[in-house]
C-alpha cells in the first residue's frame, strides 16, 4: 500500500543511536499532535541511525528534560530500516549527517524526497546551521538547548503534516 493511499500519516525522527534527539523530537512532536487533535491520524516514531543502543531507554538526561516540560516518553532503540521507506510519510533527521545516511539507504528518489532536516521546519533557524547538536556528550544544557531546538521546529512540522492530511482528505 502507498502513504498516499493510506489514512494514517507516519512520521520517523532519526537521530544516531535513538536515546537523546530523535526520542526527544517523538515526545514533543506526539504531544503537539495530540493537542491538535491529529492522534487518529498521525503516526510517531524515531530510530537512530546505528545499533549501538537497540533496546535501550532513551538517555535519563533526555528523559528528565521531557520530563521537567511536561512531555511523556515511553521509549525503547531501535534502528532505521530502509524498508520502512516504504511506510513512512516522512523521516526527519536531526542533523545533517543523518540526512545524508538515510538518503544514502533510500532505494529511489522517491525515497530520498521523504528525509528532511528537523530545523528545516523553523522559520527563525540559521539556514548555515540546520543541525541539532548531539547533546550526548555535553551537560545537562546541552539537552535543554536541544528541547529548545526540537520546540521551535515542530509547529512548522506539524503544518505541514496537517496540510498533507488535508490533501488525502481532499483527493
Amino acid at each position: 500500500m502507498s502513504p498516499a493511499s493510506r489514512t494514517t500519516y507516519r512520521v520517523c525522527f532519526v537521530c544516531t543511536g535513538n536515546i537523546c534527539r530523535s526520542p526527544m523530537a517523538e515526545a514533543v512532536f506526539r504531544a503537539r499532535v495530540r493537542e491538535a487533535g491529529l492522534d487518529a491520524l498521525v503516526e510517531v516514531g524515531s530510530a537512530g541511525t546505528g545499533s549501538w543502543h537497540l533496546g535501550e531507554p532513551a538517555d535519563p538526561r533526555t528523559a528528565a528534560v521531557l520530563e521537567a516540560a511536561g512531555y511523556p516518553l515511553t521509549h525503547t532503540a531501535r534502528c532505521f530500516e530502509p524498508d520502512w521507506f516504504a511506510r513512512t510519510d516522512l523521516v526527519v533527521a536531526l542533523d545533517e549527517g543523518h540526512a545524508a545516511e538515510l538518503r544514502a539507504l533510500a532505494r529511489n528518489s522517491t525515497e530520498a524526497a521523504k528525509v528532511r532536516l528537523l530545523r528545516s521546519y523553523d522559520p527563525e533557524a540559521d539556514p548555515a546551521e540546520m543541525s541539532v547538536p548531539d547533546p550526548y556528550y555535553g551537560g545537562e544544557r546541552g539537552f535543554a538547548a536541544c528541547l529548545e531546538m526540537v520546540e521551535a521546529a515542530v509547529p512548522g512540522l506539524l503544518c505541514e503534516v496537517a496540510a498533507a492530511l488535508g490533501a488525502r482528505e481532499a483527493g
